[in-house]
């Protein structure tokens, strides 16, 4: 199974990027089969702000194919939202919005767990809400989700592993619904 990974961040500091690398070595550290995980960064797919005046005098980046592509060539997605303001990052909105240009079906149902962290105790619930509700219509099939609060007090930097027991658990939980 190919498992597309990346925090919904353009941040090189990004905690929700450090989540979504710790999760992504649980597939290669427990025995589940035959699991190859992409890590992408989406700062690699930064384009110019979305308008249809600049998709019309323009196309759609090229940027956009190739993240539409890499969904298409996975069998399942990680993805790790980090949360402004309630809802997506900037970066990743205009990520999303190009690419629901190419196809609407942005997430050609793809199986995923959806994770998100922040430093406080909202553990980035909103946008993960957002993600949750509107994947259906843009064809992602949620198989679980999992908001990490106050990371800096669940999460060792150091180590880059998670250091509350019980969040362990969830993930861990949370991540084997992509085994099924």
């Amino acid at each position: 199974m190919k498992i597309l990974a990346f925090a919904a961040s353009n941040s090189r500091h990004s905690i929700n990027k450090r989540l979504v690398s710790y999760a992504a070595t649980y597939f290669k550290n427990h025995d589940f089969g035959n699991h190859d995980v992409e890590l992408i960064d989406i700062h690699d797919y930064e384009m110019p702000i979305f308008s249809v005046d600049r998709e019309q005098e323009s196309g759609i980046p090229e940027q956009a194919h190739q993240f539409y592509n890499k969904i298409g060539a996975a069998d399942a997605l990680l993805i790790s939202f980090a949360e402004h303001n309630g809802n997506y990052t900037t970066a990743y909105k205009n990520l999303f919005d190009w690419t629901s240009r190419i196809n609407q079906k942005v997430y050609q149902g793809k199986p995923a767990v959806l994770l998100a962290t922040s430093p406080g105790p909202g553990g980035g619930r909103n946008v993960l809400a957002s993600a949750k509700t509107s994947a259906p219509h843009f064809t992602m099939e949620v198989k679980a989700d999992l908001s990490i609060p106050r990371f800096y007090d669940n999460f060792d930097v150091e180590n880059s592993r998670i250091s509350n027991s019980e969040i362990q658990a969830q993930l861990e939980a949370v991540l084997a619904q992509l085994n099924g």
